[in-house]
């Protein structure tokens, strides 16, 4: 079994175009298969090039400010899928565009920035200043959005199946999230270790979103990608309060996501169903944003957010160790085993099937 080491991570899962490309019209069928073949192609130059990174001194992004504020560039690819075409259109602190994909991601890059900078004092998603730079209008209809190790890609959408891939924070926020366990845990893309580092994103693409509208835990919708789903306003990608539920579509499918560890998918697709059985974390997660109560971000999100950078986060951790991996990390930030928050922690984990002490 060979699995990518360093691979794009895109928003929308592979069986899901794969479904399309099986079940869709003409059109729809041609639009999937291209975006597969695009994304194939992007993992192939991506693991090449961490290949020549493993090997090459380790740079250092250079401060451009003192922290604090992002620096954002946003490029206009034109439809074209490559990237040194783009034009800028706008930088940091220009007004803007009058273009929704240019100004949603500007936006975007800006709300997850401040969501680190804010609740986690973390300086970009290297912290250490890294300028955040966003593409849009990548390719003819591309049906996805990916963080590909330095910059966010975002597609257009076909307009029948998928609008355009700026449309949910929450999609910027779990994408550039990935850029963040790379930095810090660097979690293999595989199974279990895999499932993990997706979820991470959708936990922090929640509280991107959560932190952008003011919302306490118990008034989060906790879906990722709502509006996304052209036609279907009631849909998104997926769902942290109930896996399982996010979506039914003729085209795309159903959600096959589990919210426990007995309904746990074995599977070969997708690196080991990484999309499907982030489902359990996620869930895990809500269950003790929920029972802490207040805003997701400060207790249930801290406690996360150390977890992941725990020096015993090994890149191939699976789901019980990175569980107890949060039970230390909510006692070395201060919640004693007697407290709520660490009592919550511990409960929602095995909610999810998975006892911890």
């Amino acid at each position: 079994m060979t699995h990518d080491h360093d691979p794009i991570r895109c928003i929308v899962p592979p069986e899901i175009l794969e479904r399309i490309a099986r079940n869709g019209d003409q059109e729809q069928r041609e639009n999937a298969l291209r975006t597969l073949a695009t994304d194939y192609s992007l993992r192939s130059i991506r693991a090449q090039n961490a290949i020549l990174d493993a090997q090459a001194p380790k740079r250092l992004n250079p401060h451009v400010t003192e922290g604090g504020t992002p620096v954002r560039t946003i490029l206009d690819c034109g439809n074209s899928q490559d990237p040194a075409r783009a034009r800028i259109v706008r930088t940091e602190g220009d007004p803007a565009t009058g273009d929704v994909a240019a100004d949603e991601a500007y936006d975007g890059l800006g709300a997850t920035y401040g969501l680190f900078w804010e609740a986690y004092d973390r300086d970009s998603i290297d912290d250490n200043g890294l300028q955040l730079k966003g593409y849009v209008h990548y390719g003819d209809s591309y049906d996805n959005a990916f963080w590909d190790g330095q910059e966010m890609i975002f597609g257009d959408g076909d307009g029948r199946l998928f609008n355009r891939f700026t449309i949910s924070v929450d999609i910027i926020g779990h994408e550039l999230t990935h850029g963040v366990t790379e930095d810090e845990a660097s979690l293999v893309y595989f199974r279990q270790s895999g499932a993990l580092n997706e979820s991470v994103s959708d936990v922090f693409g929640s509280l991107v979103k959560q932190h952008t509208l003011g919302q306490k835990a118990d008034e989060a919708d906790w879906l990722i990608g709502a509006g996304l789903i052209a036609n279907a306003p009631d849909q998104a990608l997926r769902s942290m309060k109930a896996p399982g539920t996010a979506y039914d579509h003729p085209l795309l499918g159903k959600d096959r996501q589990p919210a426990h560890m007995q309904d746990y998918v074995q599977t070969t697709a997708d690196n080991g169903g990484v999309h499907v059985n982030s489902g359990i974390p996620n869930h895990a997660f809500y269950l003790a944003a929920v029972s802490i109560g207040g805003y997701a971000w400060e207790r249930a999100g801290r406690i996360w957010y150390e977890a992941l950078r725990d020096v015993r986060l090994r890149p191939t951790a699976q789901f019980r160790t990175f569980a107890r991996i949060t039970l230390r990390a909510a006692q070395r930030i201060g919640f004693s085993t007697s407290s709520t928050e660490y009592k919550a922690v511990q409960e929602a984990w095995a909610q999810v099937g998975l006892k911890v002490v």
